[in-house]
């Protein structure tokens, strides 16, 4: 007998139809006899109609009061997903993140999961009970109730996997796995049947909307292999894990790409130690994710530091970095939010040389200007005008010949 996690995704939640349909699916496994814990995620634009509705009422919703009206999105869910296993003749109960043991910290809207105490759930399952857990949330010491930000349910399904010491956690949602590409833009991209956590961490992280990054982190540094699939058929899905084989690893396995960048230039900043610091420091402090960053040569002894944000960051990111370049000397500030990164990502990479010669060439016969490179040992990432980052995609993965993988 087996003890695993399930999350579905809110268009795998999203009506009834659908409900009774995942209830038959969870039911498969505890016919098999399996322990079986689910992770839900709202009914599928619920969390967005409850923000909107915020909205409607006050322009600055408190952080508090918006976390509790968000984590209701998921009680539904899995209060409605219960009730159907219920109908069906299997014991079922729903439980809230709090219940589960989901213990956070207090930064609301984008909490960290400190602990899981799972005491409750494992007396449920030792009642013979299928357990319900609404993800997307989690408690603080002071019995607040937090959510986890994006992809915060793939991160409670994960981390209730590893408490629980779980076979394994499945995540289906309304994609068939991991592709060699978005096939919306690709439509000859490859489903690949299994992929690394680390080349997974990359692709989460720059780009790929099918598993967050911090469900990734938290499956490789407990070693849950975390199965990707659909919902919505039986194919096989794509299996994330440690164990990849060598052939499979040694080359290009996926084009991704973010149209959410912004680009902000810090022109004329004086070079001298501690400058950079007194910029990016502020940043961290006002919370504002900063992806690449590069400085120029120094000419004269000044120079022009640039870095991305988030599009939704840069006014803030304006606001912090620009009264400290006029105290530091600089001569201006701009910024550019038409912009969009692409990257290959492949362990093939890291001691083979010439594949960045051949995305740039890939993306140079296509008149694709490159503004700004970064690197990692498994990774290639140009920034580049948005309008361009679709044909840059379709470019990339015919010049790896992505389209025979496997």
């Amino acid at each position: 007998m087996a003890l695993i996690v399930q999350k579905y995704g809110g268009s795998s939640v999203a009506g009834a139809e659908r409900i009774r349909s995942v209830a038959k699916r969870i039911a498969q496994a505890k016919d098999r006899g399996d322990k079986v814990v689910v992770v839900v995620s709202a009914m599928g634009d619920t969390t967005d109609e409850l923000i909107k509705l915020a909205y409607q009422i006050t322009s600055r919703p408190d952080d508090r009061e918006l976390d509790m009206l968000l984590s209701t999105g998921e009680l539904v869910s899995c209060t409605l997903l219960a009730m159907a296993l219920r109908d069906m003749g299997y014991e079922a109960i729903s439980l809230s993140g709090a219940q589960a043991g989901i213990r956070t910290d207090a930064a609301y809207s984008r909490a960290r999961i400190l602990k899981v105490v799972p005491k409750r759930v494992f007396r449920e399952l030792d009642e013979g009970k299928i357990v319900i857990v609404a993800g997307f949330q989690g408690i603080t010491d002071e019995m607040d109730v937090t959510t986890l930000g994006r992809g915060g349910s793939d991160t409670t399904a994960v981390a209730l996997a590893a408490s629980l010491k779980a076979e394994g956690c499945q995540v289906y949602t309304d994609v068939e796995g991991v592709y060699t590409a978005d096939p919306r833009l690709v439509p000859e991209a490859q489903r690949l049947s299994e992929i690394g956590y680390e080349e997974m961490l990359e692709l989460a992280t720059y780009g790929a909307r099918v598993m967050h990054p911090r469900a990734v982190e938290l499956g490789e540094l407990h070693n849950i292999p975390i199965l990707v699939a659909s919902s919505f058929n039986d194919n096989p899905g794509t299996l994330i894990h440690g164990g990849v084989s060598m052939e499979v690893r040694n080359k290009v396995r996926s084009v991704t790409y973010d149209l959410d960048v912004a680009k902000i230039t810090v022109v004329g900043v004086p070079d001298r130690p501690g400058v950079a610091a007194a910029l990016f420091e502020p940043l961290a402090k006002a919370n504002i994710d900063v992806d690449t960053i590069v400085q120029n040569a120094s000419i004269n002894n000044a120079t022009d530091l640039t870095f991305t944000v988030a599009r939704s960051q840069m006014a803030r990111a304006l606001e912090v970095v620009k009264p400290i370049a006029d105290s530091i000397g600089a001569r201006e500030c701009i910024s550019d939010a038409k912009l969009g990164k692409v990257s290959i990502i492949g362990t093939g990479m890291q001691n083979t040389p010439g594949y960045a010669a051949r995305m740039f060439s890939a993306l140079g016969e296509k008149g694709i200007n490159i503004q700004l490179i970064s690197t990692s040992e498994i990774r290639i990432t140009c920034i580049i005008d948005e309008g361009k980052v679709k044909d840059a995609v379709r470019a990339l993965h015919q010049a790896f010949e992505l389209e025979k993988a496997k």
